[in-house]
């Protein structure tokens, strides 16, 4: 098929680059020329593991193609797929002035029938709202031409999204159209083809479930985190009781790890988006909001901690944290709402230094922390630890997994380790001689 994807972020580019990996000609609208001309140089301006590599092969056999013209996009397309940014408004209400623009300049556009094909992540009955808005425009052009609006969300989890999309657990395509319905089969049959993935429903059902999906994940992440809270003060160990609960088939291992909590682009606002949307409609989301007010308290959990430690001992200010991570989660460079930029900011507030690492984020950590004078990011994993008075473990790379922790220690100025993602053992860490702090866990 000829493709036209619109927004060449996250989504908009690993949809690109899978879908004509699989022999589609894809074109890319960005109106960022900046990015086209870099993407069209061959480098790509998002870090995601096999995502570079899968790009160049396309664009060097001419199945993928970059511009920030959208009717050299739309010319011949199949189906238009909408990949642009639904950030949160104030209210935690979902943005969607970027989906209106694209919806307008499609319906100005199109010089054909099209598919077009919502992948952002949308509040119920935005699709309705698209095709309103592409046949007003269609009509004020005083044009005969079709259009119909498929939703059709993402399951990417990022570090793992190339995987996530050439291997899917099922696709979601929202459509009452019969003819969408089969050049969507035909679309994806190549990604499904040991069983049929394919979930057709109503419009208003696929964008409901992208949200039910991301809020039940991020309810486990919170309530595995309270556990862990609790686990603290009554002398239990969330390992042991995560095994104990994860072995039951109905709750699963997946998503009930302790920790600093929840980042990135998805989680955080698709619960706000949904919290809003339901008490929108007249339903109280006490569930939703409980979810979000323990992943703001996680967030802090560990800058809580340190401050507690330090209280007795003349406080923080003035003082050096070495950091470790700064990214969301691990194998990405997303600093989105990340622990650490809370971490940072509760500690910095008190007068305390942090020297910080991470193998991939580093440039978006300068960024966000420019004006902070009590920050400095540095390219070396062991030079954070220099003089520090205490290290934290914040994002869970496999590099800070099995560290040299002689290194570690007769750097540091104490051997004092918080580990916000319980890569280490208590009883090993207190063997080497580390007074050491972790999720959940006893203290060693």
């Amino acid at each position: 098929m000829k493709l036209c994807i619109i927004g060449t972020g996250y989504v908009g580019l690993v949809s690109a680059a899978c879908f004509a990996e699989m022999g589609n000609t894809v074109t890319c609208v960005d109106v960022n020329p900046a990015v086209v001309e870099k993407l069209n140089a061959g480098s790509v301006h998002i870090f995601e593991p096999g995502l570079e590599d899968m790009v160049q092969r396309s664009r060097a056999d001419g199945r993928l193609l970059f511009t920030a013209s959208l009717a050299d996009g739309l010319a011949g397309a199949d189906c238009a797929f909408i990949c642009v940014g639904t950030p949160s408004l104030p209210d935690g209400s979902c943005d969607l002035s970027y989906v209106r623009r694209v919806a307008c300049e499609i319906g100005r556009a199109m010089r054909t029938n099209l598919i077009v094909v919502d992948k952002s992540t949308v509040p119920v009955g935005t699709a309705d709202m698209v095709r309103g808005i592409i046949e007003g425009e269609l009509a004020a052009r005083k044009s005969d031409l079709v259009v119909t609006v498929v939703s059709n969300p993402e399951f990417l989890k990022e570090g793992a999204a190339v995987t996530d999309f050439m291997k899917p657990d099922r696709v979601v395509v929202g459509t009452d159209s019969d003819r969408a319905a089969a050049v969507m089969r035909e679309l994806y049959a190549p990604f499904a083809r040991t069983r049929d993935k394919i979930l057709v429903m109503t419009p208003r059902s696929a964008e409901m479930t992208k949200y039910a999906a991301n809020c039940m994940l991020a309810t486990k992440i919170s309530f595995i985190n309270e556990i862990a809270a609790i686990c603290e003060r009554v002398g239990a160990d969330v390992r042991d009781v995560r095994a104990g609960i994860g072995s039951d088939t109905r709750i699963g291992y997946q998503f009930i790890y302790p920790g600093l909590g929840y980042g990135g682009s998805c989680f955080p606002k698709d619960v706000r988006a949904l919290a809003h949307a339901a008490a929108e409609a007249g339903v109280e989301p006490l569930l939703l909001n409980a979810v979000e007010a323990v992943n703001a308290r996680q967030k802090q959990s560990m800058a809580l901690r340190i401050r507690e430690y330090f209280e007795p001992r003349g406080g923080v200010g003035g003082k050096t944290l070495a950091l470790w991570g700064l990214a969301f989660k691990a194998n990405t460079d997303d600093m989105r709402e990340a622990a650490s930029i809370s971490i940072i900011a509760g500690l910095t507030g008190q007068g305390m230094k942090v020297r910080a690492f991470d193998p991939v984020a580093g440039e978006n950590a300068r960024r966000i922390f420019r004006d902070n004078p009590l920050v400095e990011i540095v390219d070396g994993q062991y030079e954070v630890c220099d003089g520090a008075q205490a290290l934290l473990v914040a994002t869970e790379w496999n590099q800070f997994r099995n560290p040299d922790f002689g290194r570690v220690k007769s750097l540091l100025a104490s051997p004092l380790l918080f580990d916000g993602r319980n890569l280490y053992s208590p009883s090993a860490m207190a063997e080497r001689g580390f007074i050491y702090f972790c999720v959940g866990r006893r203290t060693a």
